[in-house]
């Protein structure tokens, strides 16, 4: 069975598919910390919603086409989901496109998301932004 944590997380996953950014952001904690890897076109951590859509969502939104983030795997930790899986989509300003894994660190307390850690291949992301 799985627990309440893991199923939020799902269902932020589930949002995602949807294209229903807000259902993404409900999962968060008003001062939820999401860090976006170093080397990733959007690296730094952003703190509550308001700077987790502005920093990342809206310009996912904005830079690339038919962008996904496909879960394959859960790891149900508890308070620690650790979800395995792969971003796709097309940079608009090079039409190029990408495919490459990725790993989400989530720390949850009682069904909200307090921290978001993301892990993935910024190498391969950059040769998509490259002209």
């Amino acid at each position: 069975m799985a627990g309440k944590n893991l199923d939020a997380v799902r269902e932020s996953y589930a949002a995602s598919a949807r294209g229903d950014i807000e259902g993404i952001l409900a999962l968060l904690a008003p001062d939820a910390r999401w860090t976006e890897m170093a080397g990733f076109p959007y690296a730094g951590t952003y703190v509550g919603r308001e700077e987790v859509l502005n920093g990342v969502f809206s310009r996912l939104g904005g830079e690339w086409a038919d962008y996904r983030a496909d879960p394959e795997e859960y790891v149900d930790g508890g308070d620690t989901i650790v979800v395995i899986g792969f971003y796709s989509g097309v940079y608009r300003a090079t039409g190029k496109a990408m495919r490459v894994r990725f790993t989400h660190v989530w720390k949850l307390r009682d069904g909200v998301a307090v921290s978001f850690e993301q892990f993935t291949d910024t190498a391969l992301v950059a040769e998509a932004l490259s002209a």
